[in-house]
This record gives C-alpha cells, sequence and structure tokens, in this order.
C-alpha cells in the first residue's frame, strides 16, 4: 500500500530487513569468535606437546648427567680403565640445550595462546553496538 507520498514501504518490511541483517551480523560474529578461540587453543595445545617434548629432554639428561657421574665416580677409584665418562656429559650437555629449547618454545607458544578470549569478535561486537546506538539517536 502507497503512502501520500508514493513510497511503498511500510514498517513491517523495514523491521523485517533490520532483523534479517541483524541476524547475520550476529552470525558472523559468532563465526569470528569460534576462528579465534580455535587459533588460540591449537596455540595452547602446540606449547602443552612442546612442553612435555622439553620435559623428557631434561628427564633423559638428567639420567645421562647421573650416569655420567657414575662413570666418572669409576674413573677415580684406582680402578684402571678409559675414560668413557665424557661422552655422556656430552650426550647430557646435547639433552640439556634441546630441552632448553623446546622449554623457551612451549613458554613463548602458551604467551601467544592464553587467554582464549575472541578479542576481535568482541571489539568487533562494540563496534557495531556503538554504531547502531548511534544511529538510533539519531532519529
Amino acid at each position: 500500500m502507497a503512502d501520500e507520498f508514493g513510497h511503498n514501504h511500510g514498517v513491517g518490511t523495514a523491521l523485517t530487513e533490520v532483523t534479517e541483517k541483524m541476524t547475520v551480523i550476529i552470525r558472523e560474529e559468532i563465526e569470528l569468535a569460534k576462528a579465534e578461540v580455535s587459533e588460540k587453543v591449537s596455540s595452547l595445545l602446540k606449547g602443552a606437546v612442546v612442553g612435555i617434548a622439553a620435559g623428557i629432554f631434561v628427564v633423559f639428561g638428567l639420567i645421562y648427567l647421573l650416569h655420567g657421574f657414575a662413570w666418572l665416580a669409576w674413573w677415580a677409584l684406582p680402578v684402571s680403565g678409559s675414560q668413557i665418562f665424557w661422552g655422556f656429559f656430552l650426550v647430557a650437555i646435547l639433552l640439556f640445550i634441546v630441552g632448553g629449547l623446546a622449554g623457551y618454545l612451549a613458554a613463548k607458544a602458551f604467551k601467544k595462546g592464553a587467554p582464549p578470549v575472541p578479542a576481535m569478535a568482541i571489539d568487533e561486537a562494540k563496534r557495531v553496538r556503538e554504531t547502531i546506538s548511534s544511529s538510533g539517536s539519531s532519529y
């Protein structure tokens, strides 16, 4: 039904359009939030895996270090034999270096992923709310 100016817009049509557009915006915000949380959880999982690897390297390094001390003690005793402990110390040092590097990478991944909050989605939702409230107050 046309109004006195020839416009054929009804309040119901406008309300339907606004509702549809708000639904689309809300769905997009939810998808953005899901993507952000998924990315951060993935980073936390990677950090956990690398942290576990770091722990394993440190444990094995400790085993080799203790084994090396055992060979060193054996060598220090008045028993004839070769100085085999240096190989154990070298392996232990290499394992500690690898464990330290893995621990550093794990800490970096944890800092990047924590806390898993969808910051971009929250900022976008605030901007949408501000836009809607500012355009609603201009009427």
